[in-house]
């Protein structure tokens, strides 16, 4: 009985770091500040690494947010000696597998963060070198996250010469050819010493400084300081540097007057990851949205359906509740985050659900999704039960759990609806939270008979909804362990790597969309 206590409050400690590991970036929330994220996500991590270290790496390998990544791959490379050495080959390959999928910049970041804390062990000596050798231009590196590198390189004697770019740049049209290491390493710390260099990038980098027409060849970054070192007015500097630009760098500098589809500046919409579609769409005015509403509409279903992928109307009827409450604003360094999520996810369910079987509430009581905004109470047991009206073989709600008109009528109908009408479990109901409660060390949730899962990208929604049959006390311990080890594997190409072992390798929970998987990786232990 003792043994199989602690397993449930092991399995229990997992799924409460999963949840903040999603959902918590450490920065201001509607109900708490950014210190307070901090501190009790800390925590947090120091806690799951001493007790459960396997199961700290193994959270690599699930779809949880570039911040807690980065954090976990910090402590791990902080306490070499904390670990056997079986268990140090995983989460190196873990470790190269993650940050080869990590934006650079949080990458280089990093590597700040340990040089600053003193770390510089051969492990990490051996990671970082290994990254780097991956990237596809290090001088575009160079040139883009020039102190980062800089800064990395020194600490922890990286040999720029041996490094060699490909002949193609990662940033379209750079045109650059092959670039010796050594031509790196003048670059960050010797810049007087060449007259000019062979690599493309890297000489237009040098002649930017005194000519106006090569900083168009730079990437949009680079490109803007020195804009501004010469004085060239935004709107002609930006209209020039658009065939340059990202799909993300044109979606963030779109302004806000008419920028009619397929217009020089303008993006297509509907090729953008869906999440971050669904705040873009939000940050435009309520005019605007109704008079691009065709347009706006069909690149948000697109990108649902993209995500949805063969899973697209195999969820039979299905019923949401979506928080459009004052709260789901967030923050000032989050700004209408949750709202975003949940918009994101109405078109994503609608999309999973079957052909006509799909009904959305909003807590606000809206029916046009294109014109949500922030506003008024969060009555969220009203709309379950409107909800439960409709039969729905799933009910979704996704919302920050702070029901409040009047408070707490929804864990109440959850545990009614559970208990009494519907015992056989007809219906699967599952609590989705984009907010991390600081003070809780977890999402909030609304009855304890309703699995809650934390969410941060509508993508990553139908591997929560199955992450959360773990909260929902259904599946044990053992079948925990089990999940987890087959999405190692999965995350490591299933290169044979089993984080537990005896655990069941055989087919069942990993499917769907949001499923980390790579063609390789290279073990840096």
């Amino acid at each position: 009985m003792a043994e199989n206590l602690a397993d449930l409050v092991a399995a229990e400690d997992v799924l409460l770091f999963v949840n903040a590991a999603v959902t918590a970036t450490g920065q201001r929330e509607f109900r708490s500040d950014a210190h307070e994220q901090r501190l009790s996500l800390g925590f947090l991590h120091e806690y799951v690494r001493v007790n459960y270290r396997p199961v700290y790496a193994a959270t690599l390998a699930l779809d949880i947010n570039d911040h807690n990544a980065a954090l976990i791959v910090e402590h791990l490379l902080r306490t070499p000696h904390d670990t056997s050495p079986a268990e140090k080959r995983v989460e190196g390959a873990l470790i190269a597998r993650r940050l080869a999928v990590l934006p650079p910049q949080r990458v280089y970041r990093l590597f700040r963060a340990l040089r600053a804390a003193g770390v510089g062990n051969r492990r990490t000596r051996a990671i970082f070198r290994d990254w780097l050798a991956a990237r596809p231009d290090p001088a575009h590196d160079a040139v883009k996250y020039r102190s980062g590198l800089k800064s990395a390189a020194r600490h922890f004697h990286v040999r720029l010469s041996a490094l060699s770019a490909s002949s193609a740049s990662c940033a379209p049209g750079t045109g650059s050819g092959a670039a010796a290491g050594g031509e790196i390493g003048d670059f960050l710390f010797a810049p007087g010493r060449r007259k000019r260099y062979e690599h493309r990038l890297l000489d237009t980098y040098r002649r930017a400084h005194y000519e106006q027409g090569a900083l168009y060849e730079l990437p949009l970054t680079v490109a803007e300081g020195f804009a501004a070192r010469h004085g060239i007015a935004r709107e002609g500097f930006l209209e020039r540097m658009a065939p340059r630009m990202t799909r993300l760098e044109r979606l963030r500098t779109q302004t806000r007057r008419a920028t009619a589809p397929g217009a020089a500046g303008g993006t297509d919409l509907s090729v953008m990851p869906l999440t971050r579609l669904a705040l873009y769409v939000l940050s435009l005015a309520p005019d605007e949205r109704v008079r691009r509403r065709a347009e706006l509409t069909r690149a948000l279903r697109t990108g649902a359906r993209r995500v949805a992928g063969p899973y697209a109307g195999a969820w039979g009827r299905v019923a949401a509740v979506l928080d459009d409450s004052y709260s789901s604003y967030g923050s000032g360094e989050k700004r209408r985050r949750p709202l975003g999520t949940a918009l994101a996810c109405h078109y994503l369910l609608e999309a999973l659900a079957a052909p006509g079987a799909y009904a959305a509430l909003w807590t606000s009581g809206r029916d046009d999704p294109l014109l949500v905004r922030p506003y008024g109470p969060t009555p969220l047991g009203t709309r379950i039960l409107d909800a439960l009206d409709h039969g729905p073989d799933r009910l979704v709600i996704v919302s920050d759990g702070w029901d409040n008109a009047p408070p707490g009528l929804a864990g109440e109908v959850l545990r009614v609806w559970r208990t009494r009408l519907d015992r056989e479990r007809r219906t699967s109901v599952v609590h989705l939270n984009p907010v991390y409660d600081a003070d809780g060390f977890d999402v909030r949730r609304l009855a304890p008979s309703v699995p809650t899962a934390g969410i941060r990208d509508a993508e990553d929604l139908p591997a929560l909804v199955e992450i959360a049959q773990f909260a929902e006390g259904r599946t044990g311990a053992a079948e925990l362990r089990a999940y987890l080890d087959r999405r190692v594997r999965n995350f490591l190409a299933d290169d044979g790597t089993c984080l537990f072992p005896g655990a069941d390798r055989g087919p069942g929970l990993d499917r769907g969309p949001g499923v980390g998987a790579g063609a390789g990786t290279e073990s840096a232990s």
